[in-house]
């Protein structure tokens, strides 16, 4: 009667035992396949199978994975339509109208963008004399010549997106609204340059006496 129970509670000792020990072959196994299965995936993350930009390639004839556009097609939102609007010419001659409202706040946005990328070279006044200039720069012809009054406002647009002569063009950094903002307040540099009384309003004539 007295040996029973340390017979049951040994048998419990050792079924508990081995309970353990499977428990532990069973997470050492899992953790083994875990890794084998991260070990794969890794290579696939870091190299991926696809071209990188300007990568060679055996698969096409000239030997480059990125492939030119398809002739006829264009891209979306780089439709460019309007002659008139983005290159400042109609049926290949300048234009002489904007083609859009000239406003004040689109003057003023001219204002705005002629200060930062054109009067460095061209002086806030269009004179040619900025900054550039004065620390040994060529120095660019004034918008107040007679050739540059009398040029279409297109001119400048065209200008500014292809470049002339020593300027590059800034189509890149200048929206193609932009430029014929910059257009318009060259017309009115212009025009504050070689102002005469009549072009004055009455109510403003007083200030300059």
């Amino acid at each position: 009667m007295s040996t029973s129970p340390v017979t049951t509670g040994t048998a419990r000792s050792r079924g508990g035992g081995r309970t353990a020990s499977g428990g532990r072959g069973t997470r050492s196994t899992a953790a083994a396949l875990l890794l084998a299965c991260l070990a794969g995936c890794r290579q696939d993350m870091h190299d991926q199978p696809r071209y990188e930009p300007l990568e060679a390639s055996d698969f096409f004839a000239d030997r480059r994975a990125s492939r030119p556009p398809v002739a006829g097609t264009v891209a979306q939102g780089e439709l460019r339509a309007d002659a008139h609007f983005y290159t400042g010419k109609v049926n290949g001659a300048p234009a002489g109208r904007l083609p859009f409202p000239v406003t004040r706040a689109a003057v003023e946005r001219g204002r705005e963008r002629f200060d930062i990328f054109c009067s460095p070279c061209h002086g806030r006044l269009g004179d040619g004399r900025g900054i550039v200039v004065e620390r040994g720069f060529r120095r660019p012809p004034s918008f107040h010549s007679d050739r540059l009054r009398e040029a279409p406002a297109g001119h400048y647009v065209d200008v500014i997106t292809t470049g002339y002569g020593a300027m590059l063009d800034y189509a890149a950094r200048v929206s193609p609204r932009d430029r014929w903002a910059i257009a318009a307040y060259i017309r009115a540099l212009q025009l504050s340059q070689n102002a005469r009384l009549p072009d004055v309003p009455e109510a403003e004539r007083a200030k300059l006496r």
